[in-house]
């Protein structure tokens, strides 16, 4: 049996490559789509790799991303229940399909996702896959009672990995959880379930990566011009981008600046709400 896994090299993903490898005596094939992570992708092969992959896809989808993904979910406004962002959920669909393109060709029996039990990403990633290729089987081990039972949490993933030798850095204690792409980065989990907690406080401040505090930013306001044909934003400060860089442009002046922060809650579909920051 020949499986491609969404791979992004961390601690669930390295055990479900390990895991479903064993339990399933298959070919693993990791893949992984370049959506704008930047360094979280440096080693990634040669993990994937020395955890038991035969072959490792990392797909540079970023173009793709900001043009067919990004630029038609902002003319939509397309915000979930008038305040959710759908930066981590827009991305399912593109790495679903670039999982698809490896699994055809190399012509692979399974796609297998890391996505939990209750949560969102299951349905975006089995919906494509239904979608696309409902001929692929789709394997989900937090959704096996097998998986579960062998791990019930971060510490029995991690003597795992001790055991076996996978090359992950993780601790128990991991504060928080962290998705970034080309169009956001969101926090979950962790600490961060404590309403109370002020995300946003100067101790807190190392959490946020793409944007500085809005008591660190410049004092001075900075003027953008942005250029627009058939709806489309296609020039920043009289540079003519595409899309890609339309993104890495306002990624840099709005970061820069302190804009786009937001402290929010989330309705999965488990049910309970989860703070979370982006």
């Amino acid at each position: 049996m020949k499986i491609v896994l969404a791979y992004s090299g961390g601690l669930d993903t390295s055990v479900l490559l390990s895991w479903i490898k064993e339990h399933y005596e298959a070919e693993m094939i990791a893949f992984c789509a370049n959506i704008g992570q930047e360094e979280e992708l440096k080693g990634l092969e040669q993990k994937a790799k020395r955890t038991g992959a035969s072959k490792v896809y990392i797909a540079d989808l970023q173009a793709e991303f900001a043009r067919d993904f990004i630029f038609p979910l902002i003319q939509a406004s397309a915000v979930y229940e008038s305040q959710y962002f759908l930066g981590t959920s827009i991305a399912r669909p593109l790495i679903a399909k670039g999982m698809i393109d490896v699994a055809r060709k190399e012509k692979a029996d399974a796609l297998a996702h890391g996505a939990t039990g209750k949560g969102n990403d299951q349905v975006r990633f089995e919906l494509t896959a239904a979608a696309l290729a409902p001929e692929l089987e789709v394997i989900a081990p937090w959704r096996d009672a097998r998986f579960r039972d062998e791990f019930p949490g971060r510490a029995e993933m991690i003597a795992y990995c001790d055991e076996k030798r996978i090359p992950v850095q993780a601790s128990a204690k991991k504060p928080y959880s962290m998705d970034r792409n080309l169009l956001h980065i969101s926090f979950e989990a962790g600490i961060l379930e404590d309403p109370w907690l002020d995300a946003f406080a100067p101790k807190n401040k190392d959490m946020f990566k793409l944007s500085v505090a809005p008591e660190d930013a410049p004092d001075k306001p900075e003027y953008v011009t942005l250029e627009f044909k058939k709806g489309n934003c296609i020039a920043v400060n009289g540079r003519a981008l595409y899309p890609l860089g339309v993104m890495r442009a306002l990624n840099r002046l709005g970061g820069k600046h302190g804009v786009g922060r937001v402290d929010m809650v989330e309705k999965p579909l488990r049910g309970h709400e989860i703070p979370r920051r982006l």
